[in-house]
């Protein structure tokens, strides 16, 4: 190879190299992670780097953040209840995302996380349906669905690439084996979208709640059992187990990813 045509090479390869190391998600974390009620998802953002701003969609989940709201380490912005007559979560969601992006205010948040994604959904369903005049009424395949899936796989893309931690909660629906009997749990959305939107994310995790001896043992699975579907990247080093105590810092210090937290402006 002539040397000229060699250190074009390299030059690119530098180019590309350096393209990689300057992506601001490069050493972020992102996770979605379900379960059902009362296993403890919201309860988990307390865990995560700080502050958190939350975009909260399950009605009364600032309740379990109330003490970490009040020292100003979770900053929680209240989109529920929808109301499917007159909806105005979601119209207002995407104007007040639009205007913290604009402003740079990722840039000094920690995380962000969404909670839910399943309510998150209903409240696009219900923009949707309002929005050909049929407000409350029941939602229709092509002029509704489609759309508010379309409409939920851009926003998760938008949110994953944000110069921050991204958790996004879900909630799961159970599904029967006919021939045997066994139910399996899936991410609880729209179509085809319980296999296409976890898809989007590095990490899957499922919260886990048994009841014991010494009371409830809440655990975060992080592969897949065949009853949940899990999935860990990070797990690839081998220091992530198949069952991990529900803390996302001890997981980002297993994994060396960053755990510090970042300025409080209370």
């Amino acid at each position: 190879m002539p040397e000229i045509e060699r250190l074009n090479v390299q030059e690119q390869f530098a180019v590309l190299r350096k393209r990689f190391e300057e992506d601001p998600t490069r050493e972020t974390f992102n996770a979605l992670i379900c379960g059902e009620a009362g296993t403890g998802k919201t309860y988990l953002l307390k865990t995560a780097r700080k502050p958190v701003l939350v975009a909260g969609f399950d009605p009364g989940g600032h309740v379990t953040l109330r003490e970490e709201i009040g020292k100003g380490e979770v900053i929680y912005l209240n989109f529920a209840p929808d109301n499917p007559f007159k909806p105005w979560a979601f119209r207002q969601f995407a104007s007040e995302f639009q205007d913290l992006e604009s402003k740079g205010i990722f840039n000094h948040i920690a995380t962000f996380a969404l909670d839910s994604s399943t309510m998150f959904a209903e409240a696009i369903l219900n923009y949707f349906v309002a929005q050909r005049g049929a407000a409350g009424k029941t939602p229709n395949g092509k002029t509704d669905y489609l759309p508010q899936k379309t409409e939920l796989r851009n926003w998760l893309n938008k949110i994953l690439a944000l110069p921050c931690d991204v958790i996004v909660t879900g909630h799961l629906e159970s599904e029967k084996d006919e021939v045997t009997g066994r139910l399996t749990y899936r991410y609880a959305t729209t179509g085809k979208g319980t296999f296409l939107f976890p898809a989007l994310f590095d990490e899957i995790y499922v919260m886990s709640a048994e009841e014991t001896s010494q009371g409830i043992k809440r655990s975060i699975i992080t592969a897949s059992t065949g009853r949940y579907l899990a999935r860990s990247r990070l797990a690839t080093n081998g220091k992530i187990e198949p069952y991990e105590a529900p803390n996302i810092k001890n997981i980002l210090k297993k994994a060396g990813y960053p755990t510090e937290d970042k300025p409080l402006y209370v």
